[in-house]
């Protein structure tokens, strides 16, 4: 007998939820494998089977090997035939690299936030980031102000409008994140960094692009500079 047109809507409106279905799961097992390694949880030279990974977040392995495609192809991990996922070190070069396109990037982004003008709500989010940032100081608290820090720019690259800019500047910035943390407690305390953010909110308050520009670009490479400095003085050849 041959299929109704109600039986063929109906595989294939299960066909579709199939797809969804995978694809979330998909989603799912990226987010948090990604965060077991972001935290450190899985660090450097951690290697990771496919089943394994499966068994930890109890799901198939078919959404966790698109998982893992994902990851290699944001440069976080290598995949190994038959050995899974090995994370990738971050070399002080890598650093060097990654910190001068997100200086580019994101100048970028505080020219477009303050040509395009910003809103007294938005406004006040970054206001709050950078009051957020200058409490956690004062409490000695880095990972808070570590934080309030990742809040600030990712409110800033959004505002941006430009999606493009906002994905590879988020995909650089969780390659630069593990640097960062790992780094925390070794550099110097940040104390000009509230300034700093201030002045470029200032910037953006005032309409002025090209200062913006330049504020949020002179921030960027220091601590760019600074945090390569220090892998380099420590040894640190790769994270």
């Amino acid at each position: 007998m041959l299929p109704t047109e109600k039986d063929a809507g109906s595989a294939s409106m299960s066909q579709v939820s199939t797809s969804t279905e995978r694809a979330n799961q998909a989603d799912v097992a990226y987010g948090r494998l990604k965060q077991l390694i972001l935290d450190g949880t899985l660090p450097a030279g951690a290697q990771m089977l496919e089943q394994e990974a499966a068994t930890r977040l109890e799901m198939s392995r078919t959404p966790v090997r698109e998982a893992m495609v994902r990851l290699r192809q944001e440069g976080m991990v290598e995949i190994r035939p038959r050995h899974g996922m090995r994370v990738l070190p971050i070399s002080a070069s890598d650093m060097a690299e990654i910190y001068a396109v997100l200086t580019a990037l994101e100048g970028t982004a505080a020219e477009l936030v303050a040509q395009r003008g910003i809103t007294p709500r938005q406004l006040a989010q970054l206001r709050g980031a950078v009051a957020d940032m200058q409490t956690a100081l004062e409490r000695s608290d880095l990972k808070a102000w570590a934080a309030a820090d990742e809040q600030f720019h990712l409110h800033l690259v959004r505002l941006s409008g430009n999606s493009r800019l906002i994905q590879m500047v988020g995909q650089l910035w969780d390659q630069a994140h593990r640097a960062r943390m790992l780094t925390l407690q070794l550099r110097p305390t940040p104390s000009n960094s509230v300034k700093e953010h201030a002045d470029l909110v200032d910037a953006i308050a005032a309409g002025d692009g090209p200062r913006a520009r330049k504020v949020h670009e002179d921030h960027r490479r220091r601590a760019g500079t600074m945090l390569v400095d220090l892998l380099d003085r420590l040894g640190l050849n790769q994270l």
